[in-house]
């Protein structure tokens, strides 16, 4: 019996990582635009939260029957309405007597008991979550404890929603009892949980978004969402045959020099993750963001692109050559660079300690 609730446990734990690798950018991205950083107690929560739900989830579903062609439940009904069954289950398998104490031990090896058991204790984090991440009232927890718990058995009643032929599980209403239960029982023990953690809705007071240091990750992502918009149009453009360098000057100029000096500092990446540029004042000015952007995309990105694109196919192999191992050893020297700005917090790109430009938190 214990089995069969570790099997789909361990499978859980199992994908984790891959789904927390997949859901890390879509949370990145909520907490930057939401919060303007990421607190680490609430990442913490979120991702327990993620692991909660595959448990769930796994539990739920798991074990799959071998074929979606499966055979109909051995039981004449898919459905079982009589409440509080599961006492008649316990009275029936169990060895215990009630007038002999020694035999209750016993009881935590019933299949009737330890199913009530961890029918509760799977919804006892949902009300944990509700209560202290969501501030629910108990009013919430209850309805969407119970809901919850109708979900669960909609599913395994409807064979999936039809993915199955037949049900490979009954919907059972005692379930539905436990599982609202834990998720009360998980709002009760939210309280003491509260008493030893920070509130979550004062986790941001007295935080300085303005000292708060832009890493890299954020950059990247959003620069990603920069390059997202831009490739199509340069697919369009690229099938109208208009010359490489005009579409990679001309994107160079409209979205990183114009755009941002029209909207202080921002591009759509930047705006998303709420960080924009600034110069030596309030307002960056177009030189700083010409220098800015023309050393990071013309110099380290121009010459990059500019190899495959142009020079395979039009230099000579007298100057092809030498530009190649200029090229290699300039990107070489960018990821030395890149990795000590990295490591040193103190250490800025090249391309913003050269243009004055710096980016900050909006």
């Amino acid at each position: 019996m214990l089995g069969s609730y570790l099997f789909p446990i361990s499978y859980a734990f199992l994908s984790f990582p891959i789904a927390a690798a997949l859901f890390t950018v879509p949370f990145l991205v909520v907490q930057y635009r939401r919060y303007g950083y990421v607190h680490k107690l609430r990442a913490f929560i979120l991702y327990l939260l993620l692991l909660y739900v595959l448990n769930a989830v796994y539990l739920i579903l798991l074990p799959l029957p071998p074929s979606i062609h499966n055979a109909p439940p051995d039981a004449g009904s898919y459905f079982q309405w009589i409440p509080f069954h599961f006492l008649t289950d316990i009275v029936r398998e169990t060895g215990v007597s009630l007038d002999r104490p020694s035999t209750y031990p016993h009881l935590l090896g019933e299949r009737a008991v330890l199913q009530v058991a961890f029918n509760v204790l799977l919804t006892i984090p949902f009300g944990l979550f509700l209560r202290y991440y969501f501030s629910a009232r108990w009013i919430r927890c209850l309805l969407l404890s119970f809901g919850l718990s109708l979900l669960f058995e909609t599913t395994q009643v409807t064979g999936i929603f039809g993915i199955y032929d037949y049900p490979y599980r009954l919907f059972d209403v005692d379930d539905l009892i436990t599982n609202t239960l834990g998720g009360m029982v998980g709002y009760l023990a939210a309280e003491w949980l509260a008493s030893h953690l920070p509130r979550i809705d004062r986790l941001d007071e007295g935080v300085d978004l303005s000292a708060k240091r832009v890493g890299y990750t954020r950059r990247a992502i959003a620069a990603a969402i920069d390059w997202a918009i831009l490739l199509p149009f340069c697919a369009v453009l690229a099938m109208l045959h208009i010359s490489f360098l005009y579409v990679y000057a001309g994107i160079v100029i409209v979205y990183f020099v114009a755009i941002p000096y029209a909207t202080n500092g921002r591009t759509a990446g930047k705006w998303v993750v709420r960080i924009c540029v600034r110069g030596k004042g309030d307002r960056v000015m177009l030189r700083e963001l010409a220098m800015r952007y023309g050393l990071l995309y013309v110099l380290a990105g121009g010459f990059n692109l500019t190899y495959p694109i142009v020079a395979v196919r039009d230099f000579s192999p007298l100057v092809l050559i030498p530009y190649a191992v200029g090229l290699f050893a300039m990107n070489v020297g960018l990821g030395i660079h890149l990795i000590r700005c990295i490591l040193s917090r103190q250490r800025v790109p090249f391309h913003e300690k050269w243009s004055g430009t710096r980016q900050i938190v909006s």
